[in-house]
């Protein structure tokens, strides 16, 4: 792959021979291959919990196997957006944690297309020379297309006259896939991004790496937040399992719908700690300045909500997390990216600040969803005030630790060429 990513230098540029691997395969082959095989892998996973869930209810006396297999169908559905109408009740949340394995399952055959394609379209001194390389985006679109029509082909075997899941959500999902997982796993595998790296404005660059530590530090709070909080009130959520009557098999399925609806948590407990906070149910609120409630569904991962009512005072101070977090991580990211110049550690932090926030805004829309019929059907983090308030926070704890780490950075320079 070094024909891809390195670069000659001098005035002449001698033409290298190319010693990328020689494609075996058709593109069009390697490629809608690579999508199918990304959506059947985590549709089999389902399918298999599916089937144990169905086996551990009673024994498997209800229904049949293949009823278990059609509900771990349409779980990797609604993890794709289709959402499902049971009896006429429209089903729309859907489980992130089906969503990020199928995102993993993308991103390695993105990886492993992009390495069998690399030998297709010109090489970095093609490219160069001003050639056109379609390569990338034309795997991506096989690939899309690959996965989207298994998607479908899952959504017309799952259907039943009670429920019906949905195929816009699935197409519209396996386009997203395709342009935010596979488009840069394509282009890592393929030696692409490194020649697109190299000539994008290094600011730009550190800015994405800043904006990725950000997301990912707050999520880490976000999840940590959450546990912390249901291990508080785990005495409720086992009170809620002793009150539905739940043998061993049914505990197994709730444990697993929880590790399923882990990463929605997360996105609520971000949200709430944001400020904004979230609903759960028509009329309520969530939130570090009031909680209003109502009636809830017996289910035990509930049982992180505050109490209703006046939230106690220290709530208050929760205002600056997220000036803090993405401070501290704006500075790391500086740190293993030193720079010296006052506008590149501010433009770095700032603009790393709003790109997370931004991310994690579109991720809290994701979260949220219909439950149930009524006024579960309103169950979603304020998203759009999220947004407006993690703009706010994140950008000015950026800009703070990219100045912070900069002032810091210069001194030891000084330091350092005084001794």
């Amino acid at each position: 792959m070094t024909s891809l990513i390195s670069r000659p230098t001098g005035p002449a540029r001698p033409r290298r021979t190319d010693s990328r691997p020689r494609p075996r395969l058709p593109l069009a082959v390697v490629a809608s291959a690579g999508g199918v095989l990304a959506a059947l892998g985590p549709l089999a996973v389902c399918l298999v919990l599916g089937v144990v869930g169905w086996f551990l209810a009673d024994a498997g006396s209800h229904g049949q196997p293949s009823d278990g297999l059609r509900v771990g169908a349409t779980a990797w559905l609604m993890g794709h957006g289709s959402g499902v109408s049971v009896e006429g009740v429209r089903l729309t949340v859907v489980p992130l944690g089906v969503t990020l394995l199928a995102a993993w399952s993308t991103w390695r055959a993105g990886l492993r297309v992009g390495h069998l394609v690399s030998g297709h379209g010109p090489d970095a001194d093609g490219i160069e020379d001003g050639e056109r390389d379609w390569t990338v985006p034309v795997a991506v679109a096989l690939l899309t297309a690959g996965y989207a029509v298994t998607g479908i082909v899952t959504a017309s075997l799952a259907a039943t006259r009670a429920s019906s899941p949905g195929t816009g959500g699935v197409v519209t999902w396996s386009l997203l896939l395709g342009v935010l997982v596979a488009l840069p796993a394509l282009a890592i595998g393929s030696g692409r991004a490194a020649i697109w790296v190299a000539g994008a404005p290094p600011s730009l660059v550190e800015s994405v790496r800043t904006a990725r530590r950000v997301l990912r530090t707050w999520l880490v709070v976000a999840l940590a937040a959450f546990l912390l909080s249901f291990a508080l009130d785990l005495g409720t959520a086992a009170n809620v399992m002793s009150q539905l009557h739940s043998g061993a098999g049914d505990v197994v399925i709730v444990v697993l719908v929880s590790l399923l609806l882990l990463p929605n948590a997360v996105a609520f407990s971000g949200a709430y700690l944001a400020g904004p906070g979230f609903t759960v149910g028509a009329g309520t609120l969530v939130s570090p300045s009031v909680v209003v409630l109502g009636p809830l569904p017996m289910f035990p991962m509930l049982a992180a909500l505050p109490d209703a009512g006046e939230p106690p005072a220290w709530t208050v101070a929760l205002v600056a997390l997220p000036v803090l977090v993405a401070a501290l991580a704006a500075a790391r990211a500086q740190q293993v990216a030193p720079t010296l110049r006052w506008e590149e550690g501010a433009l770095r932090g700032c603009v790393g600040g709003a790109l997370a926030a931004v991310a994690f805004a579109i991720l809290s829309g994701l979260a949220g969803g219909a439950v149930g019929p009524g006024r579960m059907r309103e169950v979603t983090p304020l998203a759009g005030d999220v947004l407006v308030q993690c703009l706010t926070t994140f950008g000015l704890g950026g800009l703070l630790g990219g100045l912070v780490m900069t002032a810091w950075q210069r001194r030891a320079a000084r330091a350092g060429d005084a001794h």
